[in-house]
C-alpha cells in the first residue's frame, strides 16, 4: 500500500474553511487536493500557505490545451512545489509528452504527473452523447495506454476500472481513484463509486475522498476511520 493513500479533496471556495479544516488534520496521515474552484478563488498563495503547513498537495487543475500552453502551466505548478498534478489524457500524446518534459526538468524534486482518463461523473450514455462510442472501461483503458506511452506516472480512474488497469500496467504505474465512498456515505454526483478497501484491493494507489471527511462532525475522526479500514491491506 502506498504511503498516506488518502487524499482529501478541499472542495471550498475561500481560504478560511481550508485553514480551519487542516488545523484538525495531521499531514503525516493524509495528502490534500486543491481543485479548480478553490484555486480560482484563492490562487497560488493558498497552495504555498497549505504547503507551509507540511501537507503534500495534489494540484487538480486537469490541464487540457495545446501542448506548449500545457507545458508552461505544468512548469508553473511544479515551481509551486506541489506533490502531484494532472492533465487530461484526451489532450493527446503530444500534449502529454510536452507536459512530461516540463516537469522532468525539475529532476528529483519534480511532482508526479498523471492524466485524467474518464471523469467518474460520466457513464456510458454520457460518453455516447459527446461522440465516444466506447464504454467507460474501454475508453479508460485506451487513454491509460496513451498516458503510459507519453511517459507519465499514472492516471486518474474510477475504482471500477482499476482491476483491469492494474493487470494491464506495470506495478509502478500510479492509479489515483476519486469517487470513494463507504456504505454509509452519500454518492452525491459521483456515478461510478467504490469503497476504500475494495479500491485498494483492486489496485488503486491513492484514494480521493471529499465530503465523507470534510463534512464530518470530526474530520480527524473520519480520516482515522478511513485509515483504520485500510491498515490491514
Amino acid at each position: 500500500m502506498a504511503s498516506k493513500p488518502i487524499i482529501i479533496a478541499l472542495d471550498y471556495n475561500s481560504e478560511k474553511p481550508v485553514m480551519e479544516l487542516i488545523a484538525q488534520l495531521d499531514p503525516a496521515q493524509c495528502r490534500l487536493k486543491i481543485g479548480k474552484e478553490l484555486f480560482t478563488a484563492c490562487g497560488p498563495d493558498l497552495v504555498r500557505n497549505v504547503k507551509a503547513k507540511g501537507f503534500d498537495i495534489f494540484l487538480d487543475l486537469k490541464f487540457h490545451d495545446i501542448p506548449n500552453t500545457v507545458a508552461g502551466a505544468c512548469k508553473v505548478a511544479a515551481d509551486l512545489g506541489v506533490w502531484m498534478l494532472n492533465v487530461h489524457a484526451s489532450g493527446g500524446l503530444a500534449m502529454m509528452e510536452k507536459a512530461r518534459e516540463a516537469v522532468h526538468k525539475f529532476g528529483d524534486d519534480r511532482p508526479l504527473l498523471i492524466a485524467v482518463t474518464v471523469l467518474t461523473s460520466l457513464a456510458a450514455d454520457d460518453l455516447k452523447a459527446v461522440g465516444v462510442k466506447a464504454n467507460p472501461e474501454e475508453q479508460v483503458s485506451k487513454l491509460a495506454f496513451l498516458t503510459r506511452q507519453a511517459g507519465l506516472d499514472g492516471v486518474v480512474c474510477s475504482a471500477a476500472e482499476t482491476r483491469l488497469l492494474r493487470a494491464q500496467m506495470p506495478d509502478d504505474f500510479c492509479l489515483v481513484t476519486p469517487g470513494i465512498r463507504r456504505p454509509e456515505d452519500a454518492a452525491n454526483d459521483q456515478k461510478r463509486v467504490v469503497g476504500p478497501v475494495e479500491a485498494l484491493r483492486n489496485g488503486s494507489n491513492y484514494l480521493v475522498v471529499g465530503r465523507p471527511i470534510t463534512k464530518a462532525e470530526s474530520p480527524a475522526d473520519a480520516l482515522a476511520s478511513f485509515n483504520s479500514a485500510l491498515a490491514g491491506i
